[in-house]
């Protein structure tokens, strides 16, 4: 990725969403999601792609064990559908759209790479370990986009308190 198309946004109240929850690790999680979106649809009463806004949570990062929880849903309630918050506060959103149309998960994959590796190390936030992929019309057509959502907080400079 030669160029990261992300802005800093804030969320002044916290946003519940409805769906499906398992862990997942970084080496199932491309069989996980695919899985537990299925089982999502079919609770929630939906066919794929039905859904949207669509949100793919990553929270709880154990960089030790690359195991986290993640989270599939909407913002539609229905029975027998967990909730999840994502809070209000500050997110870095990067914009991703995929290589030829349809390679999503490399898309994916590598601008968290270089939010990351890239981004993050340079910039004054630290990451609040958590993320969202979020989903809308946007995401189909000619020209589809998605955006990534990393939760950030900014990181306090302890030199200035230095006298």
């Amino acid at each position: 990725m030669r160029r990261l198309d992300l802005s800093i946004i804030e969320y002044n109240e916290d946003k519940t969403i409805f769906g499906l929850c398992q862990q997942s690790n970084d080496r199932t999680q491309a069989k996980d999601i695919p899985a537990l979106s299925k089982r999502y649809y079919e609770a929630a009463g939906k066919h794929d792609g039905e859904v949207i806004p669509f949100f793919v949570v990553s929270s709880g990062y154990d960089t030790g064990t690359k195991d986290f929880k993640l989270f599939i849903g909407g913002e539609t309630e229905s029975t027998g559908l967990e909730t999840f918050m994502i809070p209000k506060g500050l997110y870095a959103k990067v914009t991703v759209r995929p290589k030829m149309g349809f390679m999503w998960g490399m898309s994916i994959g590598e601008a968290k790479r270089t939010f990351y590796m890239e981004w993050l190390p340079k910039s004054e936030y630290a990451s609040s370990n958590m993320e969202y992929e979020f989903h809308t019309e946007m995401s189909r057509g000619k020209k589809p986009h998605i955006d990534i959502l990393f939760a950030i907080q900014k990181v306090f400079d302890t030199r200035c308190l230095t006298l």
